[in-house]
């Protein structure tokens, strides 16, 4: 005897078999939290919108074509690197010694595997150096001259200090307007395998003390990310995400309490950082995407499978 399965049943496993083989992903991208638009020419405002825009598309082109959230994130980053509108890689700041010293990390959350490099001169590319520590070496954290070092072996690109040098961060570290440089860089994405994973890349703190290090290349402040909550990329005054170990907390909230992603997010901001202290953006293990701040600003983007695609530069919250 021939056994059949009912038509809806079949129509039914039909679908769910169509909507597994699609590739399922979310990502969100940040500009820096100190990036309201008050604060630019309405050309240069335009020319960031359109930078967030084609870092969002690469990234999202990654991901539809069933790429990692690894690679995702680390070419979002390495886009926003190369772009002198923002405050990490080509457009760092100065520091109070008239130099630049990059920070970055990057963070996988399917192996809880990160690498991070801080103080970084000559790199073209911290992010890329970031994951390199993480794949390459036993370590977490490499700094200053001895990561640098580490580019060279690796034959990551290098450059000379003038490569960082924009007309934009010497007028703000020339008149000490730091509020102008929360401008931190930072991608999180859940691919289509189900990995999370986030990056985070930065200059700093326009006039920082020489060897000052911030939250972007310490995972579990300013970058996390773990398969089984959330990935994380946060920006603003680095010492207060450092205390509060910001970015785990998005997670450990997550895993303890059961606190929703957009929840979690608004308690840290609303209760455990001053205002204008900065911002977040996360994604959890369902593609569900938050992305706040407690600033004037926060240039922030956003796709999904859904259809979602969406560049905000604006200063509403």
């Amino acid at each position: 005897m021939r056994h059949c399965l009912p038509l809806f049943l079949f129509l039914g496993l039909s679908i769910f078999a169509a909507e597994a083989q699609e590739h399922r992903y979310a990502i969100a991208i940040h500009g820096g939290a100190g990036s309201a638009p008050s604060n630019f020419s309405n050309e240069a405002n335009i020319k960031r919108a359109a930078s967030m825009k084609a870092a969002l598309e690469t990234g999202t082109n990654i991901l539809k074509d069933g790429g990692t959230s690894l690679d995702a994130v680390e070419a979002v980053v390495r886009l926003l690197e190369d772009d002198a509108q923002f405050n990490a890689g080509r457009g760092a700041v100065f520091n109070a010694a008239g130099g630049h010293e990059l920070d970055a990390s990057i963070m996988d959350g399917r192996t809880l595997a990160c690498g991070a490099v801080a103080g970084v001169t000559t790199t073209k590319n911290p992010i890329t150096l970031a994951r390199l520590v993480m794949t390459d070496t036993r370590h977490v954290l490499l700094s200053g001259p001895g990561a640098d070092k580490f580019a060279e072996e690796k034959k990551v690109p290098l450059v000379t200090q003038d490569y960082f040098h924009t007309l934009a961060a010497r007028k703000a570290w020339q008149d000490s307007r730091a509020k102008l440089s929360k401008g931190t860089v930072g991608c999180v994405a859940l691919d289509s395998h189900g990995n999370l994973a986030a990056a985070t890349s930065t200059g700093g703190l326009s006039n920082k003390k020489f060897g000052r290090v911030g939250d972007s290349p310490i995972v579990g402040a300013g970058t996390y990310a773990d398969n089984t909550t959330c990935a994380v990329s946060c920006t603003g005054t680095g010492e207060e995400y450092i205390r509060r170990a910001i970015a785990y907390d998005m997670a450990a909230q997550m895993r303890y309490a059961s606190t929703p992603i957009d929840k979690a997010a608004n308690e840290i901001l609303t209760q455990r950082l001053k205002k204008n202290t900065g911002g977040i953006i996360a994604v959890d293990k369902d593609g569900k995407i938050t992305m706040q701040f407690n600033t004037g600003g926060m240039a922030r983007a956003a796709a999904d499978s859904k259809g979602r695609f969406e560049v905000i530069w604006g200063e509403e919250k």
